[in-house]
């Protein structure tokens, strides 16, 4: 059975954060609260963990999962940001979006796009993450908490306990949240391009 843990949305408890991290650490599987729905998550090296995430959502080989970084140095530690791509994501992170990057030797293999070798990257606003990354001191590799046959990710803690308590190894309880994912922008692409319209705006990309 999984863990259940409180954290306050807005001024996170630092004991909960960390037992939470050690959790993450030992190989656990984490439900946690983002700016834009739940997200499922786990160590960037771990692939068993992964593997297990794959099975929860039910999707295959080919399932791209996110990076989830904690600020702009981290991301450049990940993936090759250029002088434009870096002003564009300082202007827009934290947010809800998710920016498609080259991958570089830091990303497993496994996790990058089979022919374009991307990954998608973001900064969550949200202080739950944020706290959990920070004291993580490395990214998390997540995905948007869809389950099987749902088109919207879940937005109820409790409803995640009922479903997910025996397959997860720690749920967090940050309050509901939104039921959108993030919106995906490619900047692979010039100019970039928008792969998904979510929760993150995309009227100053129309303008340029």
């Amino acid at each position: 059975m999984s863990e259940y843990l409180y954290i306050h949305p807005d001024n996170p408890q630092l004991r909960l954060i960390r037992q939470s991290v050690d959790i993450i650490k030992r190989g656990g599987i984490v439900v946690y609260p983002t700016d834009s729905s739940y997200a499922i998550g786990c160590h960037l090296d771990d692939k068993d963990a992964i593997d297990k995430i794959r099975r929860i959502r039910q999707v295959d080989k080919n399932h791209h999962f996110t990076l989830m970084c904690r600020d702009l140095s981290e991301i450049s530690k990940y993936a090759m940001v250029d002088n434009i791509n870096y002003r564009l994501l300082k202007s827009h992170t934290p947010g809800s979006y998710t920016f498609i990057l080259e991958a570089n030797r830091e990303i497993p293999r496994r996790l990058k796009h089979p022919k374009r070798k991307t990954i998608g990257i973001r900064i969550p606003d949200n202080n739950i993450a944020l706290a959990l990354l920070e004291e993580l001191d490395q990214p998390l590799i997540s995905s948007t908490l869809i389950l099987p046959d749902d088109d919207f990710p879940m937005t109820d803690p409790y409803q995640i306990q009922l479903f997910l308590e025996n397959q997860v190894d720690l749920i967090i309880d940050g309050g509901y949240s939104g039921h959108e994912a993030t919106t995906v922008i490619d900047l692979m692409q010039s100019p970039p391009e928008v792969l998904r319209e979510g929760r993150g705006d995309v009227d100053w990309l129309k303008r340029h």
